[in-house]
C-alpha cells in the first residue's frame, strides 16, 4: 500500500521517501444549537405567530409542485424522452465507480488474490489488490515482503524491487515510524499500515499490458497509550504498469503521488485502544473493478 512517503512508494521509484508522515485531516468543531424561547413567553409555550395568507399560498404551491414532480417521474420512468420505457443500465455504460459485474478472481496466491481476467477490468482489479498488499504492515517484515513481491511483481522486475525496498526498509526508517530496529512494534503498541482503494482507472490498455491508477486512502502509525507516532490517515494515487505473465497480471512499475484529498470531516479522533481494536477486529476485502 505504500502510504505516503514514509511507506516507501513515493516518487517514481519504489522506496523513495521523505520524513513527512500523513498529515492529520479534519478537527473538532463546536455546533451551536438555538433553543426555542424568547419574547414574553413565561410558561415556555409561546404563542405561534400568525401566518399571513400569501405565505400559506406559497407553501401550498411548493408542496403541490413537489408532489406533481414525483408523480411525473414515477409515471415516465425517469424522463419523457424515453417514452416511458425502462432504460437498460448497460446501454449507458458503466460509471467511473460502478462495478463491471465480472467475477474479480478465480483463486489466490497465499493471501493475495490471483487469477484476474485477461482484460482491462482484470488489470484494474489486480492493481487495486496489489496496492493493498504493497501497503500492508507485512511489508515491514523481510520474509513476508519477499513473498508479497513474488506474488504481485513481474519476474523481470522483482530483483530491482527487492533491492530498492531492502535498502528503503532500513533501521533508520523503522525508527522514524516508531518501530524497533528489526521492524517490530514496541511492547504495548500495535503497528498499523493499511491501504484502501477508493477507485481505479485504466489510462492505457493493450492485450498484454495496462497502466492503472488507483485512488487510495491509507492509515499508518503506532496505536498505543503514549504513542509518539499516532495513527494518521492520508490520500494518494498509485500508478502501476502491469504485464500479463503466466496467466495473470503482474506489476512492472509502481509510483505514487499525493491526493486527491477531500476536506477533513468533524469526526472525533478515536483512542489508541479503539484504533488497535479496529485494526485487529476488522478484516480486509478482495477488490474488484
Amino acid at each position: 500500500m505504500s502510504q505516503g512517503d514514509e511507506r516507501g512508494y513515493g516518487g517514481n521509484e519504489p522506496g523513495d521517501r521523505s520524513d513527512d508522515a500523513y498529515s492529520t485531516l479534519g478537527g473538532t468543531r463546536q455546533t451551536r444549537t438555538r433553543l426555542p424561547g424568547g419574547g414574553d413567553d413565561v410558561d415556555g409555550y409561546g404563542r405561534r405567530p400568525a401566518r399571513n395568507s400569501r405565505s400559506l399560498i406559497m407553501v401550498v404551491g411548493v408542496v403541490v409542485l413537489l408532489i406533481a414532480a414525483i408523480a411525473f417521474a414515477n409515471q415516465s420512468g425517469g424522463g419523457a424522452s424515453d417514452g416511458g420505457k425502462e432504460k437498460d443500465p448497460a446501454a449507458a455504460g458503466a460509471g467511473p465507480t460502478a462495478a463491471t459485474g465480472t467475477k474479480p478472481v478465480t483463486g489466490k496466491n497465499g493471501t493475495i488474490a490471483s487469477g484476474f481476467a485477461h482484460d482491462e477490468q482484470g488489470a484494474q482489479s489486480a492493481a487495486a489488490n496489489y496496492a493493498v498488499a504493497l501497503g500492508s504492515a507485512e511489508m515491514f517484515d523481510k520474509s513476508k515482503r519477499d513473498g508479497i513481491l513474488d506474488a504481485v511483481i513481474a519476474p523481470t522486475s522483482i530483483a530491482k524491487f527487492r533491492t530498492t525496498l531492502d535498502e528503503a526498509y532500513s533501521t533508520d526508517f523503522f525508527r522514524n515510524v516508531g518501530l524497533n530496529d528489526d521492524g517490530t512494534a514496541p511492547t504495548g503498541f500495535a503497528f498499523v499500515s493499511r491501504t484502501t482503494p477508493i477507485g481505479t482507472k485504466a489510462t492505457t490498455s493493450e492485450a498484454d499490458r495496462a497502466t492503472v491508477e488507483v485512488w487510495c486512502s491509507g492509515l499508518i502509525g503506532l496505536a498505543g497509550e503514549g504513542s509518539t507516532k499516532p495513527v494518521t490517515d492520508g490520500w494518494f494515487t498509485i500508478t502501476m504498469e502491469l504485464q500479463w505473465v503466466d496467466g495473470d497480471w503482474k506489476a512492472v512499475t509502481h509510483s505514487q503521488k499525493d491526493g486527491p484529498a477531500p476536506v477533513g470531516g468533524d469526526n472525533r479522533a478515536s483512542s489508541a485502544e479503539e484504533i488497535a481494536g479496529a485494526v485487529d477486529g476488522f478484516g480486509g476485502f478482495t477488490y474488484a473493478r
